[in-house]
């Protein structure tokens, strides 16, 4: 199975790390380290998930890639 990906990355207004999962609409979360963000991304995933089955509503299937780059030399 394929699971979600996730956007890991330093905000500076917020003067922290953002963990941000594209394919689950507004699931995202801060920590002092990325692996902090990390963490916290993956516990609000979990609930993303069980709120969404709980409730009935549809559970998106993991498609966002995101774009890779590759500079020439």
């Amino acid at each position: 199975m394929r699971d979600y990906h996730v956007n890991v990355f330093y905000s500076e207004e917020d003067k922290g790390w953002i963990a941000d999962i594209p394919d689950l609409r507004f699931c995202s979360a801060f920590g002092a380290t990325p692996e902090e963000a990390l963490r916290e991304a993956l516990v609000a995933k979990e609930a993303w998930l069980e709120t969404a089955r709980d409730s009935g509503k549809a559970i998106p299937e993991p498609r966002y890639r995101p774009a890779i780059y590759c500079l020439a030399s």
